[in-house]
């Protein structure tokens, strides 16, 4: 049997460079990183924070994400620019240290139609790439707060599991007066996430 080679898994390298604060290397001037939000951003301002954790229940301390998401009005944006108030896209990894939480600091993104006329409940977009992970995992996540819009989703609606459907729910929680929601990736085993095949 024929082993991966270096360029057929995502990690570590991934964090060699794209990643490059987390891997312990100097930051480059323009990068495109976890703050998709700018102060003057339109919309709700929030923290996105979780942990990714493998099919033993350890948490995956060089797992990389990659977050795509509509803006406050449902519009997302195409055009990456730093000097933008919101960016559509960003990027954000788990850390070494003992928490080895992901952060994404970014807007509530409003209601997108799907393609069959139906507005999506508000969500954000992830790509999940780690180590042994071949090709990189979508999910999305969703808002624990935003009930009416999830259970009308046509996306959030296809998954016939109730059980399954909540792994795709964030959880508000209020820290330092600022809104924050918790999204927790479990890759394999009890409480798996869901992933989409796009």
């Amino acid at each position: 049997m024929l082993r991966e080679t270096a360029s057929q898994t995502a990690g570590p390298y991934v964090h060699i460079g794209l990643a490059l604060a987390s891997a312990g290397n100097p930051t480059r001037d323009e990068e495109i990183w976890n703050e998709m939000a700018k102060p003057e951003a339109e919309g709700e301002h929030i923290e996105v924070v979780g942990t990714v954790i493998d099919g033993n229940g350890d948490l995956v301390r060089d797992a990389f994400l990659e977050a795509w998401q509509a803006d406050a009005n449902g519009v997302y944006q195409p055009e990456f620019d730093l000097e933008k108030p919101f960016n559509s896209f960003g990027r954000t990894a788990t850390t070494f240290d003992h928490g080895s939480e992901w952060s994404l600091k970014t807007i509530k993104p409003g209601q997108v139609t799907h393609p069959n006329g139906r507005p999506m409940a508000p969500h954000i977009n992830l790509a999940i790439f780690a180590r042994g992970i071949n090709i990189q995992l979508q999910t999305r996540l969703y808002f624990e707060d935003e009930r009416e819009a999830n259970a009308a989703c046509p996306v959030l609606s296809r998954i016939e599991s109730p059980t399954r459907r909540q792994t795709l729910i964030a959880k508000r929680e209020e820290v330092d007066g600022k809104v924050r929601y918790r999204f927790d990736i479990k890759l394999q085993g009890e409480g798996e996430t869901v992933f989409f095949d796009f």
